[in-house]
């Protein structure tokens, strides 16, 4: 990649999926089955959180390992060729997931990181959800801003409207 130029490596890195990846998908499913309804990518919030449980003030984020660095795990490697591109790319991702966690307790909400590797176990990843749900769990509901201009998509939500115009080719 270091032989690339700028352009380039922007075009390639725009190809990498911002949200409705296989790991959040995966959450989702685990979430939904269990009962839970919630939210996605609410864009008034800081981060624009993956998932949003609003009835138990709780956010979730989704994170690949080798983009948000999780320290355990052996999949969060530093590529060897560019090496100052890509730690710089990382120290961004990193410092900006701690921003918005800060941003999002300074509001009320309660943050919920889920790591990809994480989900090979999804009965341990729904039994760490249920536990984090529930541990604090009040009624009181915190309101989001207007929504007169914010689309919501709520999980199971239809989504797209399908209509029969035809394409010109």
């Amino acid at each position: 990649m270091d032989s690339l130029t700028p352009e380039e490596r922007s075009k390639l890195m725009g190809r990498i999926r911002g949200k409705n990846t296989k790991p959040e998908l995966a959450v989702r499913s685990i979430l939904h089955r269990a009962g839970y309804r919630f939210s996605l990518h609410r864009k008034d919030l800081p981060g624009k959180p993956d998932i949003v449980l609003r009835k138990y003030n709780t956010v979730v984020f989704v994170h690949g390992c080798f983009w948000h660095r999780h320290a355990t795990c052996k999949t969060a490697s530093t590529p060897k060729s560019n090496v100052e591109f890509w730690q710089a790319k990382f120290d961004r991702n990193v410092a900006n997931d701690t921003k918005h966690r800060r941003a999002l307790k300074k509001l009320g909400w309660k943050v919920v990181t889920v790591w990809e590797c994480e989900l090979k176990k999804p009965a341990k990843v729904l039994a760490r959800l249920r536990k984090e749900l529930t541990a604090e769990h009040t009624e009181k509901v915190i309101p989001y801003p207007a929504q007169e201009d914010a689309e919501v998509f709520l999980a199971a939500e239809e989504q797209t409207k399908y209509g029969t115009k035809k394409r010109k080719r």
